[in-house]
């Protein structure tokens, strides 16, 4: 078992967590606690889903898990975008990290369904 933090994809969703912790200061207050910190909520889950998969027996379970965190963060990110509070520089950067993330995921589960 490696260790998690030496994993690439811990790596990138812990390089997006501190670029979202980051951005979430521009916000406008009133996005601020609310959307933003949703996004930070859903981000660190992503991350301790990341962590359970590689350390647990079930890892499919916890890849699924951290890829529906994506799809949440992906939907945070396009409603912040829609209020007008991410540059459209940020948003490729995040969206970017966040396809490569996903795709890392998905090779992870379907490696980890065809272990079994």
């Amino acid at each position: 078992m490696t260790t998690y933090y030496n994993l690439p994809v811990y790596k990138q969703s812990y390089d997006l967590l501190l670029d979202i912790f980051k951005l979430t200061k521009e916000f406008n207050r009133e996005y601020k606690y609310t959307i933003g910190e949703e996004l930070k909520k859903e981000t660190t889950a992503m991350i301790v889903n990341i962590y359970r998969a590689n350390c647990g027996d079930r890892k499919v379970e916890y890849i699924t898990g951290a890829r529906e965190n994506i799809e949440v963060i992906r939907l945070l990110i396009r409603l912040l975008k829609d209020l007008k509070q991410i540059k459209v520089v940020k948003i490729a950067k995040l969206n970017l990290a966040i396809e490569e993330l996903s795709k890392q995921l998905t090779a992870w589960g379907n490696y980890s369904k065809a272990k079994k």
